[in-house]
């Protein structure tokens, strides 16, 4: 017997010509929602809504406690996906039909499930691909509440493990999903008014009025911080944490260097524009299309503002209305002798996110008076 041990070099995560048609991954693990995870991440997120701030607040709504805001449960949801789909990624390119459930609390575990639905191998780029996926994430499978919470497509931009395996594009129709928001019962005997003070007042169905566009006056600098946030949930992306990596062939990555989870300024966008936009909404509905634009990095601010697009009733709810938006983030990057419009003397504006958001939203003349 050899007095060397050994050595195994192990494959972590897929590369462009491991995926199927129709392959379903059921990914590794699950996730329980715990009060520190519920807390960490709704705090850095800036989210405002009461809903999961205010447990008084949530249960005179209707909910049995605190809400997980909805990018808590992306974010949780999305993460169980990388280590068979995106883990060997250079980028994420695109959200598509994200749709929003059943409510999540602290203590629900969610786990989920992948389909693959499309791959198609780069024209310009050999060593490249897209990955077409379709994932849904249920809470509490097997118990009495279990739960779709959110279902989602998405497209990804995958390596190849060898760059001379031949890959065939093919596409199937994604599955026909049941997924709708779980909204609770409007309740005219309740004294709605007397929690109004603890919302935005002025963002209640009748204050978005399409055709405008609000600049969010908040912004949040993302520092290493995003290694820590990225691991505690369980995002093995090794582009997000792995500087050596990176260093030993930066051509390969974007930038040279780490890049902040998509995730991130996504939920970031979101929380930014909370008090102006949905401070006062009852649930996510949908976001029909999503894009990152532009790559994020440590030291990066992130801002955003919001396209109202359209409004109209809420089916079957006269006391709240559906309001479609257009969530853009952005940050400015230094450029000398640079001068714009949209821009301090000496930076450029760099569109980072761009996100179809549906809400559904509360008339004030039911719940403010």
């Amino acid at each position: 017997m050899s007095e060397s041990p050994r050595v195994i070099h192990k494959k972590t995560g897929n590369f462009l010509e491991d995926f199927r048609s129709g392959q379903v991954f059921r990914h590794h693990g699950g996730k329980t929602v715990t009060e520190g995870l519920f807390a960490i991440f709704t705090d850095f997120s800036m989210a405002t809504n009461p809903l999961c701030k205010n447990a008084r607040y949530a249960r005179a709504y209707g909910y049995r406690d605190l809400v997980c805001p909805p990018s808590l449960v992306m974010l949780v949801s999305f993460s169980q996906t990388v280590e068979d789909i995106s883990e060997n990624a250079r980028a994420n390119l695109e959200y598509i039909d994200m749709r929003y459930g059943a409510p999540v609390y602290v203590g629900d575990t969610i786990e989920v499930e992948t389909r693959i639905v499309g791959v198609r191998p780069s024209s310009s780029r050999p060593n490249l691909g897209i990955v077409h996926v379709q994932s849904t994430a249920r809470k509490n499978i097997g118990a009495d509440d279990e739960a779709v919470v959110m279902t989602w497509q998405r497209k990804v931009q995958v390596y190849k493990g060898d760059e001379k395996a031949d890959v065939q594009s093919f596409e199937v129709a994604p599955d026909d999903i049941g997924c709708e928001l779980w909204l609770p019962a409007y309740q005219p005997d309740r004294d709605y008014k007397a929690l109004a003070h603890l919302t935005s007042p002025d963002s209640y169905f009748e204050d978005l009025e399409p055709g405008t566009r609000i600049e969010h006056s908040r912004a949040r600098t993302i520092t290493d911080e995003h290694i820590m946030l990225t691991g505690i949930l369980d995002n093995t992306s090794q582009v997000h944490c792995n500087q050596q990596m990176i260093d030993l062939d930066p051509e390969q990555y974007v930038g040279g260097k780490l890049i902040i989870f998509g995730g991130i300024p996504f939920v970031l966008c979101l929380g930014i524009s909370g008090p102006d936009v949905s401070d006062n909404a009852l649930g996510e509905v949908a976001y029909p299309t999503g894009t990152h634009t532009a790559p994020l990095f440590a030291g990066d601010t992130v801002y955003a503002a919001t396209e109202i697009l359209a409004k109209r009733d809420y089916p079957g709810r006269p006391d709240l209305g559906l309001v479609e938006t257009r969530l853009l983030g952005h940050k400015f990057e230094r450029a000398e002798g640079e001068k714009s419009d949209d821009a301090p003397a000496g930076w450029k504006k760099t569109r980072i996110f761009d996100l179809q958001r549906n809400l559904a939203v509360k008339r004030r003349s039911h719940y403010a008076g």
